[in-house]
Order: C-alpha cells, then structure tokens, then sequence
C-alpha cells in the first residue's frame, strides 16, 4: 500500500508558521499524518502474508524549507506515525517505511509559493547536481513494495539526488 495524501490550507504554506491557525494545523495532520494510521488500521489485516505500506515524505520534515511551513510539521508527524505503525506492524511481517523524494514539479508543488527556485537550488547543490525524476521516485517505491526490502522497515528512503546529505 502507498499513502500519497497530503493536504495544507494555501494560507497556512504562504505565512509564516507562527500564524498557522488552529484548525489549518489540525486539517493538515488530519490528512497528511492521520490518514497513514486510518489507512494501515484497515490495511493490515487484508496483509495475512505480510506486506509493505510506504508514505511519501519531503525533507521539509527535519528541515526548515521556505514556504513548506505547515506541510514540514505533518511531514514530521507522518514520520513518526510511519516508525509506531513499523514497530506495532513488525510481528505481522507488514513493513513500514517513509519514501523522501526531492522536489519534483507536481499539482501539488504549484501550491508552494517560489517552487522554481527550490528547484533551481536543489540542482545547483545535490551532489548528482539535477534535481529528481519521478520515475526514480517509482522505482524506489517498486523496491520498498517487493520482497528485496524485506530487511527494511522503519526507515525513510532519501530519492532526492543526494540533497539530504548536504549542510551548505
């Protein structure tokens, strides 16, 4: 299983995180973060062989990003949520794991204000020196669905050019 949903109030992505309101902050942990967890509890069962459910991440989740704002915050809540349901998940061979990818221009990219200059930065420094192609964000998510990932769990999968390495 693949939990690609995230959602954040535009408002809440243009502002700066001090004046996120309450319900903005509870709309996007609800959707982004709370939904693996509703996901996983009506997934699991139908896994009676194991399995593997993997989330779609961003680095905004450890890491300040201009303009991400509400959207780090969830990130960072799905990752833990990823590492719980890892641990409760385990016995039952079901792996659980977070998949990061760099940034790549999508529907929702477009509702990040400055997306081309993240862009531009993440070519500019990753060591691979471009930015992410979604069919290497694919074939890491088809590693982490098959039986080669049986050892991982728990983990999160930087697809991002090697960006995350990187300090300055």
């Amino acid at each position: 299983m693949v939990h690609s949903i995230a959602y954040a109030n535009r408002e809440d992505l243009s502002r700066p995180f001090l004046e996120t309101s309450r319900r903005g902050y509870a709309l996007a942990q609800e959707v982004s973060a709370y939904s693996l967890v509703a996901v996983a509890r009506v997934t699991a069962p139908r896994m009676t062989a194991g399995g593997s459910i993997t989330a779609l991440t961003y680095l905004g989740s450890t890491r300040v990003v201009p303009n991400y704002n509400m959207m780090g915050v969830a990130k960072a809540a799905l990752e833990a949520a990823m590492r719980y349901l890892a641990s409760d998940l385990g016995p039952r061979g079901i792996r659980v794991n977070c998949l990061s990818a760099g940034p790549i221009k999508t529907a929702s990219a477009r509702a990040i204000k400055d997306f081309s200059s993240v862009l531009d930065f993440v070519a500019q420094r990753a060591p691979l020196r471009r930015n992410t192609d979604p069919s290497e964000v694919a074939d890491a998510a088809l590693f982490l669905a098959s039986d080669l990932s049986r050892g991982v769990t728990g983990n999160i999968l930087f697809v991002d050019s090697g960006f995350q390495i990187m300090g300055l």
